[in-house]
């Protein structure tokens, strides 16, 4: 075998428990939106503060470039807590994202039947009448005097 395709054994423990680290912070700001949205506050959610956006990012960036082989060859103790944390972020991720997807249907259905209502308050009342500016077309039928 050639030396590159001879898999590395890789030992990252500092970057594995940054990784925890973050997860767990942004656990704690997620699981507070969560918590939020379910009381109807939807103006204090944590994910729009700058400081939860740069843990994001950073946490992209970090899980970004993260090889398997990183987490296989860590101590079993801190793998298990590395799987444990990025199964739990994973479940809050969803929860969330659920949870802001039902916000934004209620919110468009009520400005959808809001726009309803405004249409139909707007709309012209029907009237047994002829319509203003409204010409009848011509039956096209011809019409006969006695005379002819």
């Amino acid at each position: 075998m050639t030396a590159s395709k001879i898999p590395a054994k890789m030992e990252d423990t500092p970057r594995i428990e940054r990784l925890i680290v973050l997860a767990e912070r942004l656990i704690a700001a997620l699981e507070g939106d969560i918590a939020a949205l379910k009381d109807g506050r939807h103006a204090v959610l944590s994910t729009e503060d700058p400081e939860i956006q740069k843990l994001t990012a950073q946490y992209g960036r970090e899980a970004q470039g993260f090889d398997l082989r990183i987490a296989e060859s860590a101590p079993g103790a801190l793998r298990q807590r590395f799987v444990a944390i990025t199964a739990k972020f994973r479940d809050v991720l969803q929860l969330h994202a659920r949870m802001i997807a039902r916000v934004k249907n209620a919110s468009e259905g009520m400005i959808r039947a809001i726009a309803v209502e405004v249409d139909r308050a707007n709309a012209p009342m029907r009237t047994y009448g002829p319509r203003p500016g409204y010409k009848p077309q011509s039956s096209g039928a011809m019409v006969f005097n006695k005379v002819v």
